[in-house]
């Protein structure tokens, strides 16, 4: 193969990247060109290590490199309160902001049937074991204030129901339509703290 054509896959290779364009693609492929090798094989090494050496948690489905991740093996975690969030991205945002000392559940994403994402896909059933295993006080649901994530919200919601354990949601302080991993500490140190339950049937009459 050609020079050219080795240039070109890596192109194609960053662009298929999530939010990188063409033009995008190409400034990075002809960055690593000029990089010295030691550096660009460096981050060859890097992908390669994290490829291999990271999984997913057994309890929470966060990232970890043991079987468990380090806040679920923490002992002094509140392990009465688990924070739902859709990305691992998401529960690292909330630890910057210092508001939660719980446990956390990663879905693996938001529930979208527009774009064939059921329930099934996400790790909701693995939440209800852990919930039903007893010990459980408060279930916080972190999900993104946009469409698909007051959606996913509301499926836990339905899913919890019957369990008897308090259900809160963030504090609309998150602006709508937003992510939580761009969000500042301290929004969403407030939505944390200011977090609340959900409203009952008979309130909502």
């Amino acid at each position: 193969m050609s020079g050219d054509g080795l240039l070109r896959d890596l192109i194609e290779a960053f662009a298929r990247l999530p939010g990188i364009g063409e033009k995008s693609a190409e400034r990075l492929a002809y960055h690593i060109l000029k990089e010295p090798s030691e550096s660009a094989l460096s981050l060859a090494e890097e992908i390669r290590r994290v490829k291999e050496d990271l999984r997913q948690c057994v309890d929470c489905f966060s990232i970890a490199r043991d079987e468990r991740c380090e806040i679920c093996a923490d002992p002094s975690r509140d392990r009465e309160s688990i924070c739902v969030v859709e990305q691992p991205k998401d529960l690292l945002a909330i630890e910057r902001s210092g508001a939660y000392r719980g446990l956390y559940h990663v879905l693996g994403g938001s529930f979208s049937p527009l774009e064939s994402r059921g329930a099934d896909d996400l790790t909701v059933v693995r939440l209800l074991e852990r919930v039903g295993a007893g010990g459980v006080r408060e279930v916080i649901l972190a999900t993104n204030p946009d469409f698909e994530g007051d959606g996913t919200a509301l499926l836990l919601e339905e899913s919890l129901t019957g369990t008897g354990i308090p259900v809160t949601r963030l504090a609309r302080g998150l602006p709508s339509g937003g992510q939580i991993e761009y969000m500042n500490q301290s929004i969403i140190r407030d939505a944390v703290e200011g977090r609340r339950a959900r409203a009952t049937d008979e309130e909502i009459r």
